[in-house]
């Protein structure tokens, strides 16, 4: 499922894109979180093909993606970054998207498309 298939899916809207190349590209794989611990764990095989679905909102979920190498992160419950973290995700690389859904509704209509959970 390319990004763009994602955010059309989840009616998501951008706050930070920095490159438009992650949109096209094709992700397996959706890990939800807002432990970001968790994320680090878990998150071992194609790291670079996951999108990471959160409801933080802070500097800590753009490092975490940071670290793993993710470059699409969506926020749900219609959250937001503030203009500070927001410009950072865009000096990082990291695509950022938020969705009105709930992130069990977000996650639900994901794996409806395919997307595979991280296990």
């Amino acid at each position: 499922m390319t990004a763009a298939e994602i955010v059309e899916t989840l009616g998501a809207k951008p706050l930070a894109v920095s490159d438009f190349h992650p949109l096209t590209k094709e992700y397996v794989s959706a890990f939800a979180t807002d432990l970001m611990s968790d994320a680090l764990a878990m998150i071992q095989e194609s790291p670079e093909d996951t999108v990471l679905l959160t409801g933080l909102c802070n500097q800590q979920a753009l490092r975490t993606a940071q670290m793993l190498d993710i470059e699409l992160i969506i926020i749900v419950r219609g959250k937001e970054f503030n203009e500070e973290v927001l410009r950072m995700s865009r000096n990082m690389g990291v695509n950022v998207f938020s969705t009105h859904f709930t992130m069990y509704e977000a996650c639900g209509k994901l794996y409806q498309r395919g997307l595979k959970a991280i296990v």
